[in-house]
């Protein structure tokens, strides 16, 4: 497995880990997962021009 495959896996379940299910966490709304959501976009760009 490559370095940039191993990083998308990671940002993926990072995606999930931060989805507001708990009740302190539900006034978050979704801002935390859209970050990683672009973290995965540009780390998915990155390993396509690699």
């Amino acid at each position: 497995m490559s370095p940039a495959t191993i990083l998308i896996a990671l940002l993926i379940v990072c995606f999930f880990a931060v989805l507001p299910t708990w009740p302190h966490a539900a006034h978050w709304g979704y801002y935390p997962s859209l970050l990683i959501a672009a973290l995965i976009l540009a780390a998915a760009m990155l390993a396509e021009m690699s």
